[in-house]
This record gives structure tokens, sequence and C-alpha cells, in this order.
């Protein structure tokens, strides 16, 4: 896939995610599709398949009462994709999270997010 094709992808996953649109989704995703969370958050985990990005995307929203996710900007690799964005909450005290989500692709879908939290203890304080 050339830059254009696997930003594209992502955009459309993203756009389909927040749309709860789990059927668009899962043409988007292969069958060995997971996203990994690290230990140190409430929603920590390995979430296989369409199920697992549809659990964690509910925890997320759900725990910290999210206000919305923009996306600051974008890398490619051969394979990868990594948009930096910001995830902003409800309650405006609490400062917005950086996060830099890491898409691994494969035969033109997505096989892995992995996210990479700037300061994991924004969203920790956002989930109380």
């Amino acid at each position: 896939m050339d830059r254009t094709a696997m930003i594209a992808l992502v955009d459309n996953l993203y756009a389909a995610t927040a749309a709860g649109d789990w059927d668009r989704v899962a043409t988007m995703l292969t069958d060995d599709f997971r996203v990994v969370e690290p230990d140190c958050l409430p929603l920590a985990g390995d979430y296989p398949g369409v199920a697992g990005l549809r659990e964690v995307f509910g925890k997320l929203t759900s725990l910290c009462d999210v206000a919305g996710i923009d996306r600051i900007a974008n890398a490619t690799d051969e394979d990868l994709v990594i948009c930096l964005i910001r995830i902003r909450f409800a309650d405006p005290a609490l400062e917005p999270a950086e996060v830099c989500e890491l898409f691994r692709l494969r035969g033109g879908k997505c096989c892995e997010i992995k996210p990479y939290y700037f300061d994991h203890l924004v969203l920790t304080r956002a989930a109380q």
C-alpha cells in the first residue's frame, strides 16, 4: 500500500469505529487483529478481533467520559501508520491525553493497534 492508501484505511477505521459501524470495521481488520493496551491503565489487556476493539473503545469512552478525539498528525513506514491523537474529556478541569497509536497493517487491512501514552496518569485520573 502507498502512504495515501494507508492513511485512508486508518481514516476509515477511525470513522467507522466512532460511528459504531462494527460490520464496516470488521472489513478493515485481519482475522488475527488485536488491540494491546498497557498494564499501567485501567483498560489494560489484549483485545482480539472486532469484538475486542468494540470492547476497548467502549471501556475508554465510558471510563473516562470522552468528549472527543482529535487527530494531530500521521507518520507512515512500510507497514505502519502512527497517529498522534489528543483525547479530550468532558470535564474541562482534566487535561487532554496525548497518545500515539500504532496501526500495523498487513494485506491492506489492520492487524494490530497499540497505543503509547505520553502520560498514562492523565487517563488514569480521568477514569476516577
